[in-house]
């Protein structure tokens, strides 16, 4: 089976930029770590995206080791995923990640 597109927005490249400072601000080499398993969540979801859907219609993946979830939402006709974010899990999560990337 061929693997879906991925396209990953701003907002999550940014929200992984923040991790990476944020880990490699810890302990050197962690936010390198952190990094590889967020892309390799991303091959994951490149080759099986159907994850349960969280709400409307994305969809969510745990990073291994690090308490953050990809968001994305798949488009079948085209075979694309989009991600969205990268969302820390231990934030407010009455804070709308939607509504802040509009801004």
């Amino acid at each position: 089976m061929d693997s879906f597109r991925l396209i990953v927005e701003d907002k999550a490249l940014k929200d992984i930029s923040n991790g990476f400072d944020y880990y490699e601000e810890k302990q050197t080499g962690l936010g390198i770590r952190f990094n590889r398993e967020v892309f390799s969540s991303f091959e994951i979801i490149k080759r099986n995206p159907f994850f349960q859907i969280r709400y409307d219609s994305f969809r969510c993946l745990p990073v291994r080791r690090f308490p953050f979830m990809i968001h994305f939402e798949i488009e079948e006709p085209t075979r694309t995923v989009t991600i969205f974010a990268v969302v820390n899990t231990y934030l407010n999560p009455d804070k709308n990640w939607i509504s802040d990337s509009e801004k």
